[in-house]
């Protein structure tokens, strides 16, 4: 196993990435409201994705799985914790939605998602929310070098956990850079023994971009996988939110590429 490491060369190239995939969450955010179709705002996403001659990551993208993801952005309502497939369905007053996105820009990649909520929602969305942003805000401040995976994942559950949250353990956060995924693989939760021989406890260095992605559950962390194959949602359809950036370590300390103006 190796990592990719982001080299002066290729840094602005980097930086570029993830400066479309931010600007682009931050123009699709704008348009997010009761009576909007997911399909919209990935058309929004798309246009302006092109506009910055760069490409939608994520469309086409197979990872696996036996059908290639159709669109630019993962657009998940409600129960559906990530890789939701943008649709005709109109949002509805008190939803919140996830949007999860990518870009590859002469390549190297960007990756980051945000949950917003759709008009006015119950005080327990909106505290999901928060907190969920919190806990990522709190995963990066441990993103430091010469400290490693675990020091993330261990921040990020313990403080969704006492907030009565689960995190989800089947999908997390990853390596990023002339891959969209890559090593070494960032857990939001610390592995039990038996399982850390698939999730190795990497050491933070220099020049390491990685994406840290909580995504977090009002209720039973169960979760299970629609038909079309790509989204995921809850078993018991409880609320869920998902919030990422992408760092990149420098100078000893994390630098966020994904910031949103």
């Amino acid at each position: 196993m190796s990592i990719f490491v982001i080299n002066s060369d290729d840094f602005k190239k980097f930086e570029k990435a993830n400066r479309i995939t931010a600007d682009t969450l931050s123009l699709v955010a704008k348009y997010v409201k009761p009576g909007v179709s997911t399909l919209e705002l990935d058309k929004i996403a798309e246009d302006y994705i092109l506009s910055q001659n760069a490409k939608p990551a994520f469309k086409g993208f197979q990872d696996g799985n036996e059908t290639p993801f159709p669109n630019t952005i993962c657009a998940s309502v409600d129960e559906v914790v990530v890789h939701g497939i943008p649709n005709t369905r109109k949002l509805k007053e008190g939803e919140i939605i996830s949007i999860d996105m990518g870009v590859e820009y002469e390549g190297f990649f960007g990756d980051s998602a945000i949950t917003c909520p759709v008009g006015v929602v119950s005080e327990e969305k909106a505290k999901l929310i928060k907190v969920t942003q919190e806990s990522l805000e709190k995963g990066i401040e441990n993103a430091i070098e010469g400290r490693k995976v675990y020091d993330i994942s261990k921040v990020i559950q313990a403080y969704c956990e006492g907030f009565g949250y689960n995190v989800v353990r089947e999908l997390i956060g990853h390596g990023i850079g002339d891959k969209l995924h890559d090593d070494p693989p960032v857990p939001n939760y610390v592995p039990l023994l038996l399982h850390r021989a698939n999730l190795p406890n990497w050491k933070l260095i220099k020049g390491l971009a990685i994406a840290i992605e909580p995504m977090v559950m009002i209720g039973d962390k169960a979760i299970e996988t629609l038909d079309d194959g790509w989204g995921v949602r809850t078993k018991d359809k409880s609320a869920t939110a998902h919030w990422e950036h992408t760092i990149v370590i420098e100078n000893g300390k994390p630098i966020i590429m994904t910031l949103r103006n």
